[in-house]
């Protein structure tokens, strides 16, 4: 008999193709994320399973899982997966890094650059309009990105290749890291080392790109807004509960700071009426920040490779512990 692969949602169609080639597969096509009861039902006798970011795979759904081999993620986070509790248990785990680093930092950079110049603002004044006279010399005012600081919290992958899209562009940038990267790398990219506190205080445009931990919860919070420049903007492409959102929405009423641009949310998806949507300082993206066509093609391909290494007893081709 051919293993038993479960997806909680549907791939590409070659992804499909692939998996069929091998094994007996089951999709899920309803509710997303998946609802705990489906997964704990389908997750009992499979051999492997594909999974997507917010499908919560915890201790309790592992325990249940007596065959299971291999968790292969179709994402570069990990966080929605007891990974340690999975190494215990014998079960690889596998996820999609690298091939969406360009991809996610083009759309930080196009949020920073968004936000400066006031772009999805005058198209809301255009469809809405309001544009009813041409603007003289001080209205509808933007700002340059020439000169400005910008502050990356996490130079990683994603943080290094943002600071090479910001040097193209006369900005000055700085970065906190939990590690300091060499002296070398920090020349080649133009970037300079502060604390944390030195970042949050001098930066023009803090943007984010740190996992959520418990460290990182609602780290961004009213006392943080409070340290930052009453002129300037934060970017967060990286998870949506790194931020405060209730105190977020009141330092950008109270114009604490200056603006923000989001591609990802505490809750998802955020709905109209949600506070960020009122207001006008602030640029939204339903977080897309792996979204091209390139991207998530080639994360389709590492998803399936590293569910056929595991199926094999053989380590994905980008793990997680075991």
């Amino acid at each position: 008999m051919r293993k038993k692969v479960f997806l909680t949602r549907t791939l590409h169609d070659f992804a499909l193709k692939e998996l069929k080639k091998k094994y007996q597969i089951e999709i899920h096509r309803g509710k997303i994320p998946i609802p705990q009861t489906k997964l704990r039902s389908k997750i009992k006798d499979v051999d492997g399973l594909i999974c997507f970011p917010y499908d919560t795979i915890n201790k309790e759904t592992i325990d249940l899982a007596k065959n299971l081999k291999v968790i292969s993620t179709y994402s570069v986070g990990f966080d929605h997966i007891d990974t340690k509790y999975a190494k215990e248990k014998k079960i690889r785990v596998g996820y999609t890094p690298e091939v969406l680093t360009d991809a996610t930092a083009d759309l930080a950079f196009s949020l920073l650059l968004d936000s400066l110049r006031r772009i999805s603002e005058g198209d809301r004044i255009i469809r809405n309009g309001k544009w009813k006279v041409i603007y003289g010399a001080h209205d509808y005012i933007g700002l340059d990105l020439q000169n400005k600081t910008l502050g990356i919290l996490g130079l990683g992958r994603i943080g290094q290749t943002l600071a090479k899209r910001a040097k193209a562009f006369d900005m000055r940038i700085i970065y906190h890291n939990r590690n300091r990267i060499s002296k070398s790398k920090e020349k080649s990219l133009g970037v300079k080392y502060v604390s944390f506190e030195r970042l949050i205080s001098h930066s023009d445009i803090i943007s984010i790109h740190v996992p959520h931990t418990k460290e990182t919860d609602k780290m961004f919070n009213t006392k943080i807004f409070r340290k930052m420049k009453n002129t300037s903007f934060l970017v967060n492409t990286s998870r949506g509960r790194v931020i405060n959102e209730k105190d977020l929405v009141t330092a950008l009423k109270k114009k604490i700071i200056a603006g923000a641009g989001l591609d990802v949310f505490e809750q998802e998806p955020i709905g109209k009426n949600h506070p960020l949507v009122k207001l006008q300082n602030v640029v939204l993206a339903p977080h897309i920040g792996s979204s091209t066509k390139e991207t998530r093609t080639k994360m389709a391909e590492i998803t399936v490779k590293n569910l056929n290494l595991g199926m094999n007893e053989k380590k994905p081709i980008y793990s997680v512990g075991y």
